[in-house]
């Protein structure tokens, strides 16, 4: 019997000592996840810390975690294969599932809503929507949450991007960059989200112009969710179920917490990242955040139809028909006891 037969088998029977992508029968899984090392990805945060995740799994499944500090880099990771649940915002899910002609992924719970701004510097001149003309706006990351929000804002506001010939310069740059040149007056605003908001409040001489909540109904729009891959979600449902009881779990026990809540996240941020966030940032940048397990449907499909009108999704508009897979979820919420989550789908989009 030769090697590559014995490789086959192994693979196809699942013979001890050989590892696969998922587990069967009584084998331990294995579920990699993602988060960012940052308050919106709260629940996150505090599983990885207190082992949350890895309790109510017991033997059933470990649970190695992956740090991200971008969305693109996630959603590659999923299509490689090598991610099967995340903390994400709604940007990347969208690209991500559309690029994979809805195959790669499914949102199946909310986590956070609010957190983003546009700050402007004090002395930038900027009092109202009418001050932009010849400013720089900064955004994270091009085709990012923020960003997409930026330009559409601009757009609605009549405003022209400098490289289309108007006079609004907007520079994605990473939040470490926003912050110095604030400092250094190189820079007169910035779409951003917690903590980098209070970052540029409190080190960089910003103020709020507008919370980004205000613009939506009833101040609620998805600032972070969670995506399962769909062949892990197909694969294993039992444990994804798990996930979201244990999400709820520890959504519940932030809200009704938030002092204590604190101290984990910021500890786990520091052991993440090698610094811890300063706590007057964390104290002003908490309450901006609603951390809940409703996704805001609603918004996601708002914020792609954002995208596609500034030329972010091509010349298709995108069908996020299948996006959501709510039924795991909502089955928890109603073993709980609280109310389900009914998502409103709109039509397939025309050409």
């Amino acid at each position: 019997m030769n090697l590559k037969f014995l490789l086959i088998a192994a693979l196809i029977l699942g013979i001890p000592g050989t590892t696969a992508s998922y587990g069967a029968g009584d084998k331990k899984v294995t579920i990699r996840a993602g988060h960012f090392p940052n308050i919106t990805h709260a629940q996150g945060v505090v599983g990885q810390a207190r082992g949350d995740f890895d309790k109510a799994y017991g033997d059933k499944a470990a649970v190695d975690w992956k740090i991200f500090t971008a969305g693109p880099s996630a959603i590659e990771a999923m299509f490689a294969g090598e991610l099967d649940i995340a903390y994400i915002g709604p940007n990347p899910a969208i690209n991500g599932y559309i690029k994979s002609q809805g195959e790669a992924l499914r949102v199946v719970s909310g986590a956070a809503s609010g957190g983003a701004s546009l700050v402007v510097r004090k002395d930038a001149g900027i009092k109202s929507d009418k001050d932009f003309n010849g400013k720089k706006i900064a955004t994270p990351a091009i085709g990012g949450t923020q960003d997409v929000a930026l330009r559409f804002w601009l757009l609605e506001h009549d405003y022209k991007l400098k490289e289309k010939g108007g006079t609004v310069q907007v520079l994605p740059l990473a939040n470490p960059d926003q912050l110095t040149l604030f400092i250094k007056k190189e820079l007169d605003g910035a779409w951003t989200v917690e903590p980098w908001v209070s970052r540029l409040i409190l080190e960089g001489d910003g103020e709020i112009l507008f919370q980004e909540k205000d613009l939506w109904p009833n101040g609620q729009y998805v600032t972070t969710h969670i995506i399962v891959s769909k062949k892990f979600l197909d694969q294993h449902p039992d444990l994804v179920k798990t996930w979201l009881e244990t999400n709820i779990d520890i959504t519940n026990w932030i809200n009704e917490n938030p002092e204590e809540a604190k101290v984990v996240i910021n500890e786990e941020i520091k052991r993440e990242t090698g610094k811890a966030l300063p706590q007057a940032v964390l104290d002003a940048g908490f309450p901006r955040i609603e951390f809940t397990y409703d996704p805001i449907a609603s918004s996601l499909y708002k914020v792609a139809q954002d995208a596609f009108d500034i030329g972010f999704l091509g010349r298709k508009k995108p069908d996020l028909t299948n996006i959501y897979d709510l039924t795991i979820l909502n089955e928890v919420l109603k073993e709980k006891g609280l109310k389900e989550i009914t998502v409103s789908e709109p039509k397939a989009a025309a050409n």
